[in-house]
């Protein structure tokens, strides 16, 4: 059995997202995501959904096997905790994959760093981004 970890925000869930969950499960035989939990997102603005409210939307996808939050203080308990073969960084994540390697060799955690593919829009108008979606909710509605 391969195991696979996939990672992120989720906030706001769209195509992107499908697909890159797609492509990690799709390296392996059962998925884990590990949902970040809101304090713990800095580099771009806290999510607007609750973190239980993302992992259970997370949870709801049919090639999700188990959803996780993300720990509160150490990035790298849940990844512990689960023993995946693989971890699968989203195309256009912000994670310097030879970081990643050196702090799970660190930690004697012995898996695949990998990169899913990029997803281009399937039309013109299609969103692929939750800060995509929110700026066009704010430019219609507000």
């Amino acid at each position: 059995m391969r195991r696979v970890i996939a990672q992120g925000t989720f906030d706001i869930l769209h195509p992107g997202h499908v697909h890159y969950l797609s492509d990690a499960a799709a390296m392996g035989d059962e998925l884990h995501v590990i949902i970040a939990r809101g304090e713990n997102v800095t580099h771009k603005p806290s999510p607007i959904l609750d973190d239980r409210q993302r992992r259970d939307m997370v949870a709801a996808l049919d090639v999700v096997d188990e959803a996780h939050l993300g720990h509160a203080d150490d990035i790298f308990v849940p990844i512990e905790e689960i023993s995946p073969d693989v971890i699968v960084l989203g195309y256009d994540q912000h994670h310097d994959e030879d970081g990643i390697k050196a702090a799970l060799e660190a930690r004697d955690i012995d898996c695949e760093v990998a990169r899913a593919t990029p997803r281009e829009p399937d039309y013109d108008d299609e969103l692929l981004s939750s800060g995509r979606i929110i700026e066009r909710i704010v430019e219609r509605r507000c």
